[in-house]
């Protein structure tokens, strides 16, 4: 068990081992509401989206292109890591072997990803895309612990059954008299293109 500890605090693994606990991060805090996240409607920079395009990784969302990428580069990078260890190469001819591993975990990562995503990628292709416009006048149910003018997540249930998370914004007015949180319904009644988000207010009930 130890020597698996020191392996991803070894040079390549450690730099994927700092990611990896990023990426675990982010997914622990978009379960429990506490940031945003673009699953279906892609927010992410189109200079991103063009990188994993580039690599044959497009077609689904970027947060899921770059988890497997830096799953599959962590766990590459900590077998070549114990391997070279086991081999105990030291000095110069450690480092040479470090660099070799952390190439290899990044085309073994990228062509690992590129089978996963193949799969999904027509998953995400052939699943019901509802138009946005389809959303409006919906119910759907605040997923963080507040919503404003610039932040807010929530789950919303198209006709045909299928959920989404949708960005959503709710105005300082409807704020004020009816601020939503986490577990609120509302209702769905604009969509605004620029910030690809939607405002909402609080159903009466609430």
């Amino acid at each position: 068990m130890g020597e698996f500890f020191a392996a991803t605090l070894t040079f390549p693994t450690a730099l994927f081992t700092f990611a990896l606990f990023v990426v675990v991060g982010f997914w622990l805090l978009v379960l429990v509401g506490g940031t945003e996240t673009e699953l279906l409607d892609g927010g992410e920079s189109a200079s991103i989206t063009s990188g994993l395009d580039a690599l044959g990784l497009g077609g689904v969302p970027v947060t899921v292109a770059v988890t497997g990428l830096v799953t599959l580069s962590w766990f590459s990078s900590l077998v070549g890591t114990v391997a070279v260890g086991a081999i105990g190469l030291s000095g110069i001819g450690a480092v040479l072997a470090g660099f070799v591993v952390l190439i290899v975990a990044a085309v073994a990562a990228v062509a690992g990803t590129r089978l996963v995503v193949i799969p999904l990628r027509r998953l995400f292709r052939a699943g019901t895309q509802p138009s946005r416009g389809d959303f409006i006048d919906r119910l759907c149910v605040v997923r963080t612990g507040h919503v404003d003018t610039e932040f807010g997540q929530a789950e919303l249930t198209a006709a045909d059954g299928s959920s989404a998370i949708i960005q959503v914004r709710q105005s300082a007015t409807h704020a004020a008299t009816a601020p939503l949180a986490q577990g609120d319904f509302a209702v769905v009644f604009e969509y605004d293109p620029a910030t690809d988000a939607f405002w909402v207010a609080a159903l009466e009930g609430n």
